[in-house]
C-alpha cells in the first residue's frame, strides 16, 4: 500500500496558510510541474498530486474533513479529488496570467471599436491669441467609405460569417489537458469575412480624405493649450464612434513682447537725459496702440512701470494681465564737439549724492583693500 504524501506538503504551504497563499503556491508547481513544458519522467505523476492536494485545501469544507481525518476523510470515493472542473479554472486563471484569453475568457474582438484620436499642431501670432480667431485648418483623416457605408464589401453585398470560427471569430485548440482558446487567423476575430470587397476601399471599410474644419480658437489661448473637438478623429471599426481630434496650440515669439501668463513685458530704450530728468513716453499695447506712461527722475535701467489692465486676456474670464514696460537706459554714443563739451562740465559738477550707488560700490571697495591683514 503506498502511503499518499500529506496534502500541505505536496503544496510546500504550512497548515496555517491562507487561501491566497495556498494559490500562489499550487500555481507556481503547477507551471513547474505541467507535462506539456516539464520532460522529466515524474513530472505527470508530481502535477496529479499537485492538482489533488489544491483540490481538497481550495474548498472550505474539504479542507476543514480533511484537517480532521486526514486522507480517510476522502477513501471510498468520497469527495475524491481529479482533473474536474474546479480543476479547469484555477488552470484558467493560471495561463491567463502567462498567455492570456484562455478558456474563452479574453477580449470581444467582435465588438464595435472607437477610431483612433488625431493630433494637429496650429501655430499662431500673440495678437491672435489675445483677440481669438477662426482658424482653417486641412487634415487627412479615415473616414467611412461613402461606397460600401464602412462594411468593406462591394456594395449590394455582405460579409459572410467565417467557415473557420463558424462567425465566433475565435478557434479552439486543445494541448495537453486543457482547450486553449485564440484569435481566428482567417478572419482575425472579426467572425466574418468579405467575399467581394468594395473597390472603393479595397475592403478596408476606411478610406483617407482630407477634411476641412474651421476651430475656434478663444482669447487668452497660451502656449501648448490643447483644443478637443469631439467626433473629429478617425473612424471606429465595425460601427464604432468616431475618436476625437486634439489641436495643440504654440504662438509665434513676438518682436516687442515677452508674455508670462497673462501678463506682457516689452523692453522700452530711453535716453540717459531722460532717464535722468524724468519724462512721458510712448509704448505700445498688443491692440495695436500707444499709450502714454510718466517716467520718473532718475529711472534706472531694468526698472518696470506697470501699465494695468493691458496685457494679455485670461482664458475663458473677463480679466486681463498687466503691461510691464522694461526700461532700457542707452548710452550716447558719437558725440559732437558741443554735446562732449557739455557732459564733460556736467561731469565736473557731480558729486556722490548724484551717484549714490557708484559712490557705494566705489566705498565699499575701498573698505575692502584697505581692511588690516
Amino acid at each position: 500500500m503506498t502511503t499518499k504524501r500529506c496534502y500541505y506538503e505536496t503544496l510546500d504551504v504550512a497548515r496555517s496558510a491562507d487561501d491566497g497563499t495556498i494559490k500562489s503556491s499550487f500555481r507556481k508547481l503547477a507551471m513547474k510541474f505541467h507535462p506539456d513544458t516539464n520532460k522529466e519522467k515524474d513530472a505527470e505523476v508530481r502535477f496529479k498530486e499537485i492538482n489533488e492536494a489544491y483540490q481538497v485545501l481550495c474548498d472550505a469544507n474539504k479542507r476543514a474533513a480533511y484537517d480532521r481525518f486526514g486522507h480517510a476523510a476522502f477513501e471510498g470515493g468520497r469527495g475524491g479529488a481529479g482533473f474536474d472542473s474546479g480543476f479547469a479554472s484555477s488552470m484558467s486563471d493560471i495561463f491567463e496570467e502567462f498567455f492570456g484569453d484562455v478558456m474563452g475568457r479574453g477580449n470581444n474582438r467582435n465588438a464595435a471599436q472607437r477610431g483612433a484620436d488625431l493630433r494637429y499642431n496650429l501655430e499662431i501670432t500673440l495678437e491672435e491669441a489675445f483677440s481669438g480667431k477662426t482658424a482653417e485648418i486641412q487634415i487627412p483623416v479615415a473616414s467611412l467609405c461613402d461606397e460600401c457605408e464602412g462594411s468593406g464589401a462591394k456594395a449590394g453585398t455582405a460579409p459572410v460569417p467565417c467557415p473557420t470560427c463558424q462567425g465566433r471569430g475565435r478557434v479552439r485548440a486543445t494541448q495537453g489537458f486543457f482547450t486553449m482558446e485564440h484569435t481566428c487567423p482567417t478572419c482575425h476575430g472579426a467572425g466574418a469575412v468579405i467575399q467581394d470587397p468594395c473597390k472603393k476601399c479595397h475592403g478596408a471599410g476606411r478610406n483617407t480624405k482630407n477634411r476641412k474644419l474651421k476651430p475656434e480658437i478663444p482669447p487668452g489661448v497660451e502656449d501648448g493649450t490643447r483644443i478637443r473637438l469631439a467626433g473629429e478623429g478617425e473612424a471606429g471599426f465595425r460601427g464604432g464612434p468616431q475618436g476625437d481630434l486634439y489641436i495643440f496650440l504654440s504662438i509665434k515669439p513676438h518682436k516687442l513682447f515677452h508674455r508670462q501668463g497673462a501678463d506682457l513685458y516689452c523692453r522700452v530704450p530711453v535716453s540717459f537725459t531722460k532717464a535722468a530728468l524724468g519724462a512721458a513716453i510712448e509704448v505700445p499695447t498688443i491692440e495695436g496702440e500707444r499709450t502714454e506712461i510718466q517716467m520718473p527722475a532718475g529711472t534706472q535701467t531694468g526698472e518696470q512701470l506697470r501699465v494695468k489692465a493691458k496685457g494679455m486676456p485670461v482664458l475663458r474670464s473677463k480679466r486681463r494681465g498687466d503691461l510691464y514696460v522694461q526700461i532700457m537706459v542707452e548710452t550716447p554714443r558719437n558725440l559732437n564737439a558741443k554735446q562732449r563739451e557739455l557732459l564733460e562740465q556736467f561731469s565736473e559738477t557731480e558729486k556722490d549724492n548724484t551717484h549714490p550707488e557708484s559712490s557705494g560700490f566705489f566705498a565699499r571697495m575701498r573698505e575692502f583693500f584697505e581692511k588690516p591683514v
